[in-house]
């Protein structure tokens, strides 16, 4: 390209100074910061949605610190929304902040996000497919916020990077953007140049495609172009313009007020707010906001910021990861790969060392060859976990104010990085922690997952998996229209929920998220619904899926304080239901039916028993009208084998069917007048499902060898039958129990196996449980398990576990 000189002394005459930029790209904001130096223009317009004018002068605030967005969404509709990211090293932040360290205007002059969220939805009613509300608003925000000053072949024909860096002899677009533009030092009295070059490089290739396909393009440069016309009636020829490359070309042609006008007539209008939120790299390296997915928002970042030797910072800062990690990384590793990385930059012909040469050097000098650390510094320093905050002055909803009151008031910083959080229901403060994670969930704010707990098994533990995504904050303004706090946004929306609910046992999942989250005012109304759904709902199965979440709820509600009283009137009557429908549900099922079936009875057998023998209204015992529940199924020949099978080991765990009469029933079932299969699902229903059935055929010679003198006599032609049963339920045993019955069955029954029953015994078993060694293993059992000493209860419990 020729003629910079006479280029840029256009640039600096009439008409308005245009700054073709690339978003999100350090070079581009260091041009722009050198050409407003140079030019000192008067007002400064960036590409970007007008409404937000009002919220620059945030940008100053000392707790403002980029990462942001501007978020945009419909008042009637805040799922609709879009954003507008801005980096430290963005080309529009630092014009922004230049503006307002100058005291000079600065407004965006993109077409303005009523339109944009409008034109959105017009979209969506058209029958756009694949992507979610937000997804297609993101989306939109590619091109209606500013596309990459050569958008990708998502929004074009053509790659306008692409073209220029094959033109120039590069096979990689972003090489060459490094090495003409991010590697460029910008020197005196040569600030527009860049500029300038980049302007008539997209001219030639505008002139050649066009618009290159995307027509709302069009559009957004007649809204600049009127906005530009605007700004220079008012400051004459001291206007800056800082907006993507690709526009520059529209900008500069000469068109009629009239045709502009024209392009903008009709277009659908929705009421929209707008606000700042936090953003993250992370999020910078995807396609979003500006449509500038940039892969190293962390490199980009330390290229903007390092006042010099940008390489042996970089490599400072990667020894000081893997050192934290526990790699031996010296300062000899750290000159080695900075010589290695300016090498390899000269044998490529680059002017500078770029990130694929410093990644290279560190692979080889710090990482030894292996890409295993290597990952950690791409994901923790090349991307990064940097969020940015936000002024509490910024505006926002009413719930988004409260939720920010409560995250200080608990000591809850939102975090990008995901991180663990241990939580003690017995202290206060946890507690209202648990209760703010467990409303924003109902309120489908995912801040906070609940993990499962490494330290104890004590229903007052909880841990949660904490990552705060940007996203959240549009969640949190979808939220706003249930209620201004998150107590009353919750309560209403669990309210909402329960009246929509499809099942019962939606309805009962609710109730328990409601007792967790600790709503009280929602619970009349959640229990209301579940009491007439429990008694219209005949549903065997619907009705056994219900009753652990209740179960659960009424074991749970003691630690947090709450009343359960109605809870358990209405799960004792849904067991009551069940009890009765149980044994005609289990009738002629197949043999999918039948083990559906039978993981219910499961459920309900814990649930049974974790209610203990609390009465349902004047009908005896739970506990015990379930056991003569299970006697029933024991006996029906209509009820599945897989069923029956396990009817009969839940009886004989509980004590409540004799060793020898369990052993009756098996001798029964495993008789030959009944088919194989029938008595392998019974067998997988006895001994199977991961219910310890193996450590029960280790210690009972009998059950044992009616076992192995039933399989043995299976005939040939029907063993390949139950063969796939079989070995389902006996590989679930652990290794060490196949271990142990293989070398039972080799011993044949009676030859000195030591089963406990037959009286020789294994040592360490014996005919009767021995409490003296039981409470001596307990004090080792607590301290594994994390527990305290004050947990007599559960200490308790572990006397009948380890019986």
């Amino acid at each position: 390209m020729t003629g910079v000189e006479e280029a840029v002394g256009r640039a600096a005459g009439a008409g308005p100074l245009l700054l073709g930029v690339r978003h999100h790209g350090p070079g581009s904001a260091r041009a722009v910061r050198a050409a407003l130096e140079e030019a000192r223009p008067r007002v400064v317009l960036i590409e970007g949605p007008p409404e937000a004018d009002a919220l620059i002068p945030l940008a100053a605030d000392e707790e403002m610190r980029p990462p942001v967005a501007l978020l945009a969404h419909a008042v009637d509709e805040p799922g609709r929304s879009a954003f507008w990211p801005l980096a430290e090293f963005s080309p529009e932040w630092v014009a922004i902040r230049w503006a307002l360290e100058h005291d000079v205007p600065a407004r965006f002059i993109d077409l303005p996000a009523t339109h944009t969220l409008a034109w959105g939805r017009q979209e969506d009613e058209a029958g756009a497919e694949g992507e979610s509300p937000l997804d297609a608003e993101t989306a939109d925000s590619e091109g209606d916020s500013g596309s990459d000053p050569c958008p990708g072949p998502a929004d074009l024909r053509i790659d306008p990077l692409g073209m220029l860096a094959e033109t120039a002899g590069y096979d990689d677009p972003e090489r060459w953007w490094e090495d003409v533009v991010e590697h460029r030092g910008v020197g005196k009295g040569d600030a527009l140049a860049p500029f300038t070059v980049l302007e008539e490089a997209m001219g030639a290739l505008r002139e050649t495609y066009g618009s290159g396909g995307h027509d709302r393009d069009l559009v957004r440069e007649a809204y600049m172009r009127i906005q530009v016309r605007a700004a220079q009636r008012e400051f004459e020829d001291g206007v800056a313009v800082v907006c993507g490359a690709w526009h520059v070309p529209a900008l500069r042609r000469k068109a009629t007020v009239a045709a502009d006008k024209a392009l903008l007539k009709g277009l659908p209008k929705v009421k929209t707010d707008m606000t700042w939120v936090p953003w993250t790299h992370r999020r910078l390296s995807r396609i979003s906001g500006y449509g500038a997915g940039i892969d190293s928002p962390g490199w980009y970042g330390h290229l903007f910021s390092a006042p010099d030797r940008p390489v042996e910072r970089w490599m400072t800062k990667v020894a000081g990861l893997l050192r934290a990690e526990d790699r031996l990384v010296s300062s000899a590793h750290v000159i080695e790969a900075v010589r290695l990385a300016e090498t390899l930059a000269a044998m490529r012909g680059r002017p500078l060392p770029g990130l694929s040469e410093t990644t290279d050097a560190v692979r080889a000098v710090m990482c030894e060859g292996s890409d295993v650390p290597l990952a950690l510094v791409q994901d923790r320093l090349i991307v990064g976990d940097v969020l940015g905050e936000v002024p509490a002055s910024a505006p926002a909803v009413p719930l988004q104010r409260d939720l920010a009151r409560l995250q200080r008031r608990l000591r809850l910083k939102p975090e990008a990085l995901e991180r663990e959080l241990e939580l003690d229901l017995r202290k206060e403060t946890d507690a209202a922690r648990s209760r703010l994670l467990h409303r924003l969930r109902l309120l489908g704010v995912a801040w906070g997952e609940p993990a499962a707990s490494r330290g104890s098994t004590g229903t007052f533990r909880e841990t949660w998996r904490l990552h705060w995504e940007p996203e959240l904050s549009v969640r949190v303004a979808e939220a706003g229209v249930w209620g201004t706090t998150v107590l009353s946004a919750a309560t209403a929306k669990a309210e909402a929920d329960a009246v929509a609910a499809r099942g019962l046992a939606d309805v009962t999942a609710l109730a328990e998220r409601c007792l967790l989250a600790e709503l009280p005012d929602a619970l009349p109304t959640v229990m209301r619904i579940l009491a007439d759904r429990a008694a219209l709902d005949s549903d065997v199965g619907q009705l056994a899926q219900a009753l652990p979440a209740l179960v659960r709820s009424l074991r749970y509600g003691d630690v947090r304080g709450t009343d359960t009283g109605a809870l358990g009137e209405v799960a004792a009557g849904l067991a009551e239901r069940i009890f009765v429908g149980l044994p005609p549900a289990c009738a002629a099922l197949d043999a999918d039916g039948a083990e559906e079936m039978r993981r219910h009875v499961d459920a309900v057998h814990g649930a049974v028993g974790l209610l203990g023998d609390a009465p349902a209204a004047g009908q005896g015992h739970l506990r015990a009208r379930w056991q003569s529940v299970l006697r029933v199924l024991c006996g029906r020949d209509t009820v599945p084998g897989v069923i029956r099978g396990r009817a009969v080991r839940l009886l004989l765990d509980d004590g409540e069917l004799a060793q020898d009469e369990a052993a009756r029933l098996m001798g029964l079932v495993l008789s030959p007048g009944t088919p194989p299969a029938d008595a392998a699902a019974w067998i997988e229903g006895f001994v199977g499902g991961g219910s310890g059935g193996g450590m029960l055929l280790v210690h009972d010679e009998r059950l044992l060898g009616l076992v192995d003198a039933w399989l043995t006599g299976v005939p040939a032609e029907a063993f390949t039958d139950v063969l796939p049963l079989l070995r389902r339920t006996f590989s679930a045993y652990e290794p060490g129990v196949r271990r142990t019955l293989g070398e039972l069955v080799r011993r044949g029954p009676g030859a000195g196996s030591g089963v406990a029953g037959t009286g020789s015994g294994i040592p360490g078993f014996a005919a009767e449980l021995d409490m003296v060694r039981a409470d001596a293993v307990l004090p080792v059992v607590r301290l594994l398990l994390g527990l305290d000493e004050g947990e007599e209860h559960i200490g308790n419990d572990l006397v009948g576990v380890t019986g």
